[in-house]
């Protein structure tokens, strides 16, 4: 095993369609899939205030919470976290999608005079697993990351803890802002496709084409990590967002699930019981042994039926427990197992 190491840069390819299973304990995932984007000048946080389902008031040094951005009917277009730079929010977003987001938000963003939103060019996300690699760069103040969106600065950038996986491993993000690049361990470098899959396994769903614009964000279990402030004042969806939430009318969320096949279904595709559609897969990812796991919306009264995707017919669709508690099932006498 070699000792070597190098800068962390991105992946030059597309990600690897197989995760390992189990997943790593240890090691870092370069996220090719996200781009970091600064948002800086007068208007920053009155404009994100306006946009976003979190209260900027919670954005604020040592700590960086979810947030979403909705259209006007409440359907969720990004999913991102914001980090406080000094007086500078940075986002991340998914690649494929960050020219679509930016052009919607720039919309409002020409009423904030001298405020702008732009790509960091030499901005990088590093997922890493487990705390070996974490505790090389934060030191003891490692011990102050507790709860997720715990947020320290480090050399270049700045070091989040994220969700845990239901399985109790311990995530963390590097979001490089600058030029100088963190050394980690070529031999401890790990699939993307790893860090999709504990994506998962945590219960944190990710946009694509195909379900751009599908969900409110609570669908989404946004709610749940931390992603909605309902308390704030009011920004682009919130109307629809907030009576779901206080009238109690949300009938489908985020489950986690595993399907006993090597080929993972394409987000959007639908999730099935008793002939008629109850779901949509939000997020999948192929396992090295030979199942996928996925994350997919579903009605609260047919989680206890025998599901299945389409395509996928004679194949079970099993529930898999999330990391966090989801509420709103109880009242329909629903769990995660």
């Amino acid at each position: 095993m070699t000792d070597a190491k190098s800068p962390v840069t991105a992946d030059s390819g597309s990600a690897p369609l197989t995760a390992d299973f189990p997943l790593p304990e240890t090691g870092w995932s370069s996220l090719s899939n996200r781009l970091l984007v600064r948002i800086s000048g007068p208007g920053t946080d009155k404009f994100l205030q306006g946009q976003f389902s979190q209260h900027l008031d919670e954005v604020v040094t040592g700590y960086s919470p979810r947030a979403a951005a909705a259209t006007p009917k409440g359907r969720a277009y990004c999913l991102t976290r914001m980090v406080r730079d000094g007086d500078d929010v940075l986002i991340d977003l998914q690649h494929e999608l960050a020219d679509g987001i930016l052009t919607q938000l720039r919309k409002y963003l020409m009423l904030f005079r001298g405020t702008s939103a732009e790509a960091v060019s030499e901005g990088r996300v590093v997922g890493l697993f487990g705390t070996a690699d974490a505790s090389s760069l934060a030191g003891d103040g490692l011990c102050e990351l507790n709860q997720p969106g715990d947020t320290m600065a480090v050399d270049g950038g700045f070091l989040i803890r994220v969700e845990s996986t239901a399985d109790g491993l311990d995530r963390f993000e590097l979001w490089q802002t600058g030029p100088s690049q963190v050394a980690l361990n070529d031999a401890n470098q790990r699939p993307e496709a790893d860090w999709q899959a504990s994506d998962i396994a945590a219960g944190i769903a990710s946009l694509t084409d195909q379900t751009l614009e599908a969900f409110v964000p609570q669908m989404l279990n946004w709610q749940h990590v931390g992603g909605v402030h309902f308390k704030k004042g009011c920004y682009t969806g919130q109307e629809v967002i907030a009576r779901m939430h206080f009238l109690g009318q949300l009938k489908k969320s985020l489950y986690r699930c595993r399907l006993a096949k090597t080929e993972a279904p394409q987000p959007g595709a639908p999730v099935q019981a008793d002939g008629r559609s109850v779901g949509t897969v939000v997020n999948a990812i192929a396992l090295a042994n030979g199942s996928c796991e996925l994350l997919a919306v579903i009605r609260h009264d047919a989680a206890d039926k025998q599901l299945s995707v389409d395509g996928y017919a004679d194949v079970r669709l099993d529930l898999l427990p999330l990391p966090y508690a989801v509420p709103e099932r109880e009242k329909n006498h629903q769990t995660d197992t």
